[in-house]
């Protein structure tokens, strides 16, 4: 469990910057109508942005290479 937790440090570093990054975005800028499919709710917005910062955290991540058998 702690290797995979290790191999995958760089999606949950990013996953939780992001998601607060997502709070912060509904908290203060926000859809005033509640018309917004992101914006209109926080989990919705955190989530959205823990997405987007794994994905963008894993650009990052070096690839290990193989050795040929």
């Amino acid at each position: 469990m702690k290797k995979w937790l290790t191999n995958n440090k760089y999606y949950f570093i990013g996953a939780m910057i992001s998601s607060l990054c997502g709070f912060c975005y509904w908290k203060f800028i926000g859809c005033a109508s509640g018309t917004c499919a992101i914006t209109s709710k926080p989990v919705n917005s955190s989530l959205y942005g823990a997405m987007m910062g794994a994905l963008v955290a894993s650009m990052f991540k070096k690839e290990e290479k193989q050795t040929p058998a």
